[in-house]
């Protein structure tokens, strides 16, 4: 201390010194280090040369923390970029032996899981009262390897090819010319896709604004496969029932909502969790023969039809609950890679057509938002060993001290699974491009409107009917159309909100076929 008296440093530097000494006596003082591990002697000034020249290039923690700063956030989904997530685990609770090999199915099996709930088309920012449907996307660290189960709490889409996925996503998505929002465009493009109008009926209802996460049901919206050990085929639905009930908010609750906190869902579920009120779903399974697939009036794997439990009836088997929150929401919660195509054996995806391409799409998103070597990450990578030639890309975390890097090989074989082997379809017909020829656009339409309450009816009408009054004339009356198609009472209670004209309405509605 002696020679700080005599003025053997200068004064600035003097003060600075005695900064870091103060800063270093906190209680929970941990080391301050640049990323390479290396102490940091100052973290409050930049190097200068003198006390009045520029700023130095070789302060490396200067330069190392503006770098970082500036590569702070990956690009944002395109689709689900408002989420938030939570750990827990899944348990099975029925023997399904008789339908898959599964481990994650076996009786009594508890695997843990991570759950991404999210807004779909909104960004990052937006407000969590915005009418939106929700992402409802689940990772199963099993012990065949990582399942995700990524689905939304609406039980259909608005599309059923995914060839019109990303024409749909820019259709909901802002103006590229203004950056605004405008309903009239997303309207603009369902008019000439009447086979949307059941989840455009689910969104402009009160399931489109939940009251929470915890409060919704969940779907697979897609058929998958589960293949059993005598290699036989069915075909199945998933479904989330919420232990805790469904909770929406209606139009005035909205907005009041909105004027108290834009980010309710995510405060909600947080909050639950952290007092140790865990949220709980039950897991439903829907089962059918794939030779019954021709006996449904519609095609059962058009993503845009249910298959209501008149038909198929459901069945319990298992149940998650959800009791962590992550620890860092960047590092799980948005890096955290959800993919249809992240199936293990015993579950396979059906032909439907938009899950065919959703199994290229999302997988293809994580490699372009995360880099290649996103399955290493903590929050994707499997809880089994990973063994494969794939190597090198950036972000590689790895250690890898064989020569071998291909299959097969005499030195160090990696051997083939016949539990991974994909089951046979029998195939018949010509290439083609041409649409499903069981459509039946209207029918279920029509049976959601009549199972929602009077109040719930008179909600979407006077929702829906005022955004369709925004809309082009054009695009207005057709979709008007398409309502009516479904059921009279409410293409005539859309009609008047929206000041169509009901005569032309039944004109267009006599051309269209169920």
């Amino acid at each position: 201390m002696n020679r700080f008296v005599t003025g053997a440093l200068p004064a600035r530097t003097l003060l600075s010194v005695l900064c870091a000494s103060l800063l270093s006596l906190s209680v929970h003082a941990t080391p301050l280090t640049r990323d390479n591990g290396a102490a940091v002697g100052n973290n409050q000034n930049s190097q200068t040369a003198g006390p009045n020249g520029p700023t130095l290039l070789q302060d490396a923690q200067l330069l190392q923390k503006l770098q970082r700063f500036d590569r702070e956030r990956v690009p944002e989904r395109v689709v689900h970029a408002r989420g938030t997530g939570a750990h827990g685990e899944f348990t099975s609770t029925a023997d399904i032996s008789d339908l898959t090999i599964a481990k994650v199915f076996k009786k009594g099996a508890t695997t843990p899981v991570f759950v991404r709930f999210s807004a779909v088309t909104n960004n990052s920012h937006s407000p969590e009262t915005l009418r939106d449907p929700r992402g409802f996307a689940t990772k199963f660290y099993t012990a065949d390897g990582n399942w995700d189960l990524v689905g939304n709490n609406f039980p259909t889409f608005f599309i059923r090819d995914a060839i019109k996925f990303p024409d749909m996503v820019h259709a909901f998505k802002t103006d590229p010319r203004t950056n605004l929002d405008d309903d009239s465009r997303r309207m603009d493009f369902l008019s000439h896709h009447p086979e949307s109008i059941r989840t455009l009926t689910m969104l402009y209802s009160n399931y489109g604004t939940p009251v929470g996460y915890r409060f919704m049901d969940g779907s697979s919206v897609h058929a998958y496969k589960l293949i059993n050990d005598e290699g036989q085929v069915h075909y199945v639905k998933f479904s989330w029932k919420s232990q805790q009930g469904i909770k929406n908010l209606g139009p005035k609750e909205v907005q009041l909502m909105q004027g108290r906190d834009y980010s309710h869902m995510t405060r909600d579920l947080i909050t639950a969790i952290d007092k140790g009120d865990y949220p709980k779903w039950d897991l439903y399974l829907q089962v059918v023969e794939p030779q019954d697939l021709a006996k449904f009036e519609f095609d059962p794997l058009d993503a845009t039809k249910i298959w209501p439990e008149s038909l198929v009836p459901a069945q319990k088997i298992g149940t998650m609950v959800l009791n962590r929150n992550p620890d860092n929401v960047f590092q799980e919660t948005e890096q955290v890679a959800m993919a249809p195509s992240n199936l293990v054996p015993g579950i396979e995806p059906s032909e439907d057509r938009l899950l065919q391409g959703r199994l290229f799409a999302y997988a293809d998103t994580q490699m372009y938002r995360i880099g290649a070597n996103h399955m290493s990450l903590p929050i994707n990578r499997p809880k089994v060993p990973v063994s494969n030639g794939n190597q090198d890309g950036q972000l590689n975390g790895g250690h890898t001290t064989t020569s071998v890097n291909y299959q097969p090989s005499r030195r160090m074989n990696r051997e083939e699974d016949a539990r991974g082997v994909y089951s046979q379809l029998t195939l018949s017909g010509t290439t083609q491009q041409a649409p499903i020829y069981r459509t039946q656009d209207f029918k279920q339409t029509g049976e959601l409107f009549r199972s929602f309450t009077s109040k719930e009816q008179k909600d979407l009408i006077n929702t829906l009917g005022g955004e369709l009054a925004k809309t082009d004339d054009e695009a207005r009356h057709h979709l008007l159309s398409f309502f009516y198609k479904a059921d009279t009472a409410y293409g005539e209670g859309l009609t008047k909100v929206a000041n169509g004209d009901l005569k032309r309405v039944k004109a267009l509605a006599a051309e269209l076929q169920d």
